[in-house]
Order: structure tokens, then sequence, then C-alpha cells
């Protein structure tokens, strides 16, 4: 069956039950992100399109458990069906739990639209000796029911075919609540809506009748008509969530037949697995050697250990000796898939560039181009296969189920000190991007626990903050001998990590205090995570990063060199040793006395020690300017054989003098400071009103506090004596603090009782 006309489709579904597996396997590359309307829930909205059988729009709904309007994912859903009228909702269903996701299936067939069921996961009901009679389950839900199996691509275009088929017959809601007691109340309160011509009088009459409040708002007139019709004492909500439960229980559960497979203990693949990954005992250690293994996959310069054993002698491995790509397995030994691809990416773009210089002869020329824009965006360019090789990880980890795991057993750990661990999950978010980090934090419970949530997200080191670890890093290795730069950028997520847990530590402690809200969280099965939406996650992070790196990275570079190239009488700099008269070397050196206790203030070269604090102002554009900042300066110093990023700082530690302690306090400070305008204005949009301001000058002051703690301890080591007992008596007082505090509200309440 063919089509002409384009249908809206939307797919509606629980948390963890394939829906967006089901929607990158439906519409592929066609996907893309957005806001809705007034809100910072995320949309997705992709094309599915097969010559036989049509073409459809199709809007992945956020993943609910309900169409009660508690959160704003609710309230998305049920308004996108509501009003944007799709021409059939896809009901995505866990055939593995079935009764779970069909409460919710329950609620959108009250509405007058056309619904399929999209029973999906039926490979691994199958796989454990079950299966679902689907033309009976259709018969008790009076709508189709299409078996498939997301991840492996089953019986999708049959799904689509049916939902086509579906959207051209017009259907009016039913409730599975006519079967009970109260037919003839929901009859009645169906009855004011009819005669007022609203539409979807059945779903809306129903939550009229459970007091929705929304309802309330939108239908006063009949709101009241109707809530004369349920007795004071009569909770209507709850009779109707039993009667769902019931009618799953006693009408849809004997459509799953067959007996499930299970060993003598009754356990299975997943329950084996998680009494490892999830135990008290290793269940960390686990997490932070799975932490350590994907960083040396993505960073490290000797993969094997080969050269530290001196398997390759005291030279190394070396390889192509004298030709451009020397030294592209890695500083001696065999480099990780990481830094493998990132050095073939500088050894292009080093080629690239050397070939522009040799066909520009006009100087300023050669140097806008070669020095600027080629040396800004060439040195950030060639971090992508690293961000991607680590994303990569971090997505099979997420896809695979593990994520949902490390939350389980941190919360544990965090539940001891008054937090939860549902917080961590937008954290961990935070390790790809703080924007939807950020986006993600509505899914929490009070405004104080998102308050605190929203203020650590930026400390977990994000893909472009990896740039500047990466970059500086290597540099260290190259000018104090500090070698494995996986290592270093390790220790510096898990520093990140450490500081994020203490910060929420002592904000839920004092200024964000309230009761700890209980963590339940659904762990989904371990699956293999599908190469094909794995495929189009890496794709869509790597075009975001190009699009950055050729628009505002491009136009950052542009400004920096232009701006380190003319004073403020408008006269052009020429000359390398004269970028001191700059516009912006004269306002780096105005400020940069501020960040003398971070270790790169006046202590460092007047002359160039100002370029650490434009970098540092300009990663708030985008955090990737730290570096490219660096690379354009490095070029126009006279520096111009710079091939990457990690020498391109190397050069800036010879030109300004900066020691160790300070270049670590680089990266601490700007790791943990303000973040980028995009993460800024999505906090502001989530955070509570008034409290943007007072977040900001959080970030200012613990970046700046650990930043100065880094350069004194690493400076002067005697330092640690101070520190040591200063953070012992902080914890001590926090641990009084809040004794003080629960005991007053313990008699408070048994006062109040």
């Amino acid at each position: 069956m063919t089509t002409t006309k384009k249908y809206v489709f939307a797919l509606a579904g629980n948390p963890n039950c394939g829906k967006t597996t089901l929607f990158n396997s439906l519409t592929g590359a066609t996907a893309y992100v957005g806001n809705w309307p007034g809100v910072t829930v995320e949309k997705r909205a992709g094309t599915y399109s097969k010559k036989d059988i049509g073409t459809c729009d199709i809007v992945d709904l956020p993943g609910i458990y309900s169409l009660s309007p508690y959160t704003p994912e609710e309230v998305v859903s049920r308004n996108f069906i509501l009003d944007e009228h799709p021409d059939c909702v896809i009901d995505v269903v866990d055939a593995t739990n079935l009764e779970r996701n069909m409460y919710l299936t329950t609620q959108i067939l009250e509405m007058d639209v056309p619904v399929i069921i999209a029973l999906n996961m039926m490979d691994a009901l199958r796989a454990n000796g079950q299966d679902v009679d689907c033309e009976k389950l259709s018969k008790r839900l009076h709508v189709p029911v299409v078996p498939v199996s997301a991840l492996k691509f089953e019986n999708l275009d049959n799904l689509m075919k049916e939902a086509i088929k579906t959207c051209t017959i017009k259907r009016q809601g039913y409730s599975v609540l006519l079967e009970g007691k109260n037919r003839e109340v929901i009859e009645q309160a169906k009855a004011v809506y009819v005669k007022d011509w609203v539409p979807n009088p059945l779903y809306h009459a129903i939550k009229d009748l459970e007091a929705d409040d929304i309802e309330r708002q939108h239908h006063p007139f009949e709101f009241k008509q109707v809530s004369v019709l349920v007795a004071d004492n009569n909770d209507f909500e709850q009779q109707s969530s039993d009667e769902r439960y019931h009618f799953i229980d006693t009408q849809l559960g004997t459509c799953i037949v067959g007996i499930p497979k299970s060993d003598p203990n009754g356990q299975t693949l997943t329950d084996k697995v998680d009494r490892v990954l999830t135990s008290r005992i290793w269940g960390i250690p686990i997490f932070i050697l799975v932490l350590l293994l994907i960083f040396h996959l993505t960073f490290s310069e000797d993969l094997l250990f080969l050269n530290v054993m001196g398997a390759f002698g005291k030279d190394g491995l070396v390889t192509f000796p004298g030709s451009p790509f020397e030294g592209l397995f890695a500083n001696g030994g065999i480099a990780s898939p990481g830094v493998f691809l990132s050095n073939f990416i500088n050894d292009l773009t080093g080629l690239f560039t050397e070939w522009l210089r040799g066909i520009i002869t006009v100087d300023w020329v050669e140097g806008l181009v070669c020095d600027g824009i080629c040396a800004g965006v060439f040195a950030v360019f060639g971090f992508l296969p690293q961000i991607l090789v680590l994303f990569t990880f971090f997505s099979i980890l997420e896809d695979s189920g593990y994520m949902a795991r490390v939350a389980f057993i941190l919360d544990r750990i965090f539940r001891k000190f008054g937090l939860s661990g549902r917080s961590f999950i937008p954290m961990i978010l935070g390790f790809g991007c703080s924007v939807p980090a950020m986006m993600n934090t509505r899914t929490l419970s009070t405004e104080k626990e998102r308050t605190q949530t929203i203020r650590v997200i930026p400390f977990f080191p994000c893909s472009a903050k990896l740039t500047m670890i990466t970059a500086v890093g290597g540099a260290l290795a190259l000018s104090f001998g500090v070698n494995n730069v996986d290592l270093i950028a390790s220790l510096i997520y898990v520093l990140a990590m450490v500081i994020a847990i203490v910060n929420v530590i002592s904000m839920h402690v004092t200024t964000q205090r309230e009761e700890l809200p209980p963590f339940i969280m659904e762990l989904p099965n371990y699956h293999r995570p599908q190469i094909h939406s794995l495929s189009l996650h890496v794709w869509d992070k790597a075009k975001g990063f190009i699009k950055k790196a050729f628009t505002v990275i491009l136009m950052s570079t542009l400004l920096v060199w232009l701006f380190s190239h003319i004073t403020w009488k408008w006269q052009f700099l020429s000359s390398d040793t004269e970028l001191s008269d700059s516009i912006l070397a004269s306002l780096g050196m105005f400020i940069q006395p501020l960040f003398t206790p971070l270790g790169f203030g006046y202590q460092i070269s007047k002359e160039t020690g100002w370029v650490f604090v434009v970098s540092s102002f300009m990663s708030l554009i985008a955090k990737e300017n730290a570096i490219s900042t660096f690379a354009t300066f490095a070029a126009s110093l006279g520096f111009s054989e710079v091939a990457s990023s990690t020498e391109a700082v190397g050069y800036m530690i010879q030109a300004t003098g900066i020691n160790m302690g300070g270049l670590l306090a680089f990266i601490v400070f700007n790791v943990l400071t303000i973040p980028c305008i995009a993460a800024v204005a999505t906090a502001k949009a989530e955070l509570p009103k008034g409290q943007l301001k007072y977040t900001v000058l959080f970030w200012l002051a613990v970046s700046y506090g650990f930043g100065s703690i880094t350069y004194l301890v690493f400076t002067w080591t005697w330092t640690l004596a101070i520190f040591i007992p200063a953070f012992a008596l902080f914890f001590v007082f926090l641990y009084m603090y809040n004794r003080k505090k629960s005991l007053k509200e313990q008699n408070k309440e048994a006062k109040r009782i």
C-alpha cells in the first residue's frame, strides 16, 4: 500500500521501553532535536519514508509512565496528542513488562485519536520461552497490536503499514473504566463535554472526575458540573488506578503465553550480572576501573605499556622517520585509537597549513589565514576523534543499561550524605554536554534538588572541556616530564566529580536543605547497544562539533587574531614582538593581577602571560576557544611549526614561564568556572526565578577557590599541612551543623504531632 499524504505520528511510551531505539530505527539520519515551544523538554522528530509504504513525520514524545500532569514531560505528551492532533499515536509497549507499560496505554485509549500498539522487545520475550497472543490483546484493547523488535529492525515496515491504515479510520475514545462500577458516573460526565462540543470528551470527563488541576484550569465550567457527580469522600483517582491495574492483570495478563525459562535459582542473566556490578563491595571499584579503561583507550600514548617496559629500546617505537607522519603512533609507544586518529588529523591539517603558507605571498593574509583561522580551528578540530571515541564509550555504557546501575550503586553512598542517586543521572550526562544534562533535571522531585544538581553539572567535564584537558595534559608531559596523559585526564575527571559531590553535600546540608525524597528507578535488562543507533548518536556529536568549529570557534579565532594585531589607535601590528601593544594584550594585562593566586597572574611574564587570562574569557563563548586561542597566539608569536594544540600549549609554557602548579590551576579553574553561554542560558531557564545570579557567583567562587588551592599545593607541597586539617574541620562543621539542624527539625515535628 502506498500513500501520497504525509502523516504525523506520535511515539508514546514508558522510559526504557525501547521507544528511542524504535524512533532511531524508523527515522535514521533524518532525526533532529529541539525544544518544545515554551518549555525546555527535549523534542525529537524525524521522517520515515519507504517507496512502497509512504512518508510519515514521527515525533518522539518524552518517556512517561502516565498522562497525569505531574511533570513537564507528562504535560508535553498530553498537550501534543490533544492539541496537535497527530494522525496516529504509536504506543510503544515493552512486551517483557506488559503490566507496567499498559497503564499508560489505558489512558491513551481514552482519547479520540487513532492508536496502534507497537509490542516491542518481542525477541527478548521469545528468547525467554514466552509469546503474546496479539490477536487476543487487540480484541481486548480494540486497537491493532503489532509485534516488533526495534533493536533488530524486525517487523517495522509492517508496523508502519498498519499505522497508516489505522490513521485513515476515525476512532472514538474507549476506557477500561467503563467496565467497572463507575460506568454510569463516567457516562454522565462525558455527556457534559459532548453537550459543549469539547473534543475528546471521554478523556476530559475522566480527568475531571480525578480532580485533575489542568482540567480545572482549561475547562472550569464543565469541571464544576462534573465535580458534583463525585461524593466528597469518594477518591475517584485511587479507584480508577485500582481498576486499571485490575483490568491489566485479569484481562491482559492472560494474553501472555508460554512458560518463562529460568535456571534452578530462578535468576536471569541480568540478575547474575547485577550480583557483581551492583555489589556493595565491587560496584564502585568496577565503575572506576571502567572509567580508567575508557580514558586509557582514548588518551594513552602507550596503549599496551610496551614502551614503559622498554620493548622498543630507549628511543621508543619510531615509524615513518623523516616523513610528515613521523610519530603517528605516538611518542615512543603504540597509541590508543583516540590518540592515533588525533595525530593523523593533526598531521593532515599541518600539511594543509604549510601548503597554504607556500602559496600566500601577502604577509597579513598569511597571518590571518594560517596563524589565525587555521591555527585556531585546526587546534580544536584535531580533538574530534578523541571526543567521538569517548562519546562512543559513554553511549555504549548508557545504551547497554549499565549507567542506570551506576546511579543505583551511587544512591547507596549518596543517601548517607543526604543525597539521591537520581541526581547522578543528569550529572553523568554532563560528560557529553551541560545543556541536555541541565534539561534532564526536570525529572528531579523538588526545586532544591534541581538547583543543587544544575549548579554542579558544569563540574563534570563535557566534551568541549576535553580539548583543554588533553592539550594541557599533553603539554605537561612535554614540558615537565609528566607522562601518562590518560592518567592526568582520569585524575581531572575524578577530581571534578569529587568536587561536585562535596559541593552538593554542602548545599544539601546548608542553603538547599530539605527532606530527601525516595529514589525509585527501574533497572532495564542488559542488552547489546544498537550499532545503527550508536552510529547516529556519534554522527550527531561529530556534526555538532564540526558546526561549532566552523562557526563559533572560527569567528572567535578571527576576533582573537584581529584584536591581538590592532592597537587602540587602530594601527596594525605586523611584528610578533609588538603583540603586547595590542588591544587584547592591554585588556588581558589589566585583568591579569586577579589571577595571581591561581598561578597565571603577575608571577609569569607580563608580555605574554595575559594569554592565559584571555583564553579563559574566550572559553565563556565556547570551551574549545581556550585551546584555539593558545594556537592562534602561538602561531602569531612566531612558533609557526605548531602542528597540534599540545605543541601550542607547550610553546606558551616556554613563552610565559608558567609552572606546573599554575598550569594545573588553569585546568581546574576552567573546568569548574562559568560554563559556555549556551549552558548559562539553559541554567537560567531551568533554575527557579532569581537563582541564576547566585549560581554564577557559586561557579566563580568554587573555581577560584579550588584553582588557588591547586596552584599552592603543586607549587609548595608543605601547604597540604594547612589544607588537609582545614578540609577536615570543614567536614566536622558540616556534620555538627547537620546534626543540630536535624534535632531541631525532629523536635519541631514532634511538637506538631
